[in-house]
């Protein structure tokens, strides 16, 4: 079995959605080892105030922490998506296994970066999850590829709302954003415009 990941953004030496990498982490081991002792990401961290935007990457598996890595991380641009289909890609667990996401990221194209669409649903993009605004609410998909733990923290602070968003109906939203672990809400939106549909 492949080994899993937690992704952790760091600012001013603090670890954001701590509570929600927590609660992802032990879901997937209560899962995949029935039985596992529970994890506190919190002391196994080392953090320090110069910490700033910087990426946390911990490699864990049914034993327990493997590898905790930190590294400046610098977000990648996108202005454009191409609507890629998928309909047997599952991405439930953050896996290291990323071969089918890579495989619908070389389908990109032009664009900078694909929205995978699966049995004609909207989920993520292949770096995260995605929001639409359709002029008085942000919605996210109800059934993503991958439930990311600041996805979760926005639903839950009630600055998104999950529904089922056809592909037919892109057309209904004006604006995009992306958004995950590393992307704060609001750094990266497109018009929807820029979503080139070949299907």
């Amino acid at each position: 079995m492949c080994q899993f990941i937690e992704t952790i953004r760091i600012d001013r030496g603090e670890a954001c959605n701590l509570l929600y990498h927590d609660k992802r982490l032990n879901a997937t081991r209560a899962h995949f080892w029935p039985g596992s002792d529970c994890i506190h990401l919190a002391e196994h961290l080392k953090l320090s105030p110069d910490m700033n935007g910087m990426k946390c990457r911990i490699l864990y598996d049914g034993e327990g922490i493997k590898e905790i890595s930190y590294a400046e991380y610098t977000m990648r641009p996108v202005h454009s998506l191409r609507l890629v289909c998928s309909d047997g890609i599952d991405y439930t667990y953050k896996s290291t296994d990323r071969e089918e996401l890579n495989h619908l990221f070389a389908r990109r194209g032009e664009q900078d970066d694909v929205l995978i669409v699966k049995q004609g649903l909207l989920t993520d993009t292949s770096i995260a999850n995605i929001a639409l605004f359709d002029g008085t609410d942000w919605y996210t998909p109800q059934s993503p590829l991958l439930k990311g733990t600041r996805r979760e923290a926005l639903i839950d602070k009630g600055i998104i709302k999950e529904r089922e968003i056809a592909m037919r109906e892109l057309s209904s939203f004006s604006f995009v954003r992306l958004f995950n672990a590393m992307i704060e809400w609001g750094a990266l939106e497109l018009s929807t415009e820029f979503i080139y549909n070949p299907l």
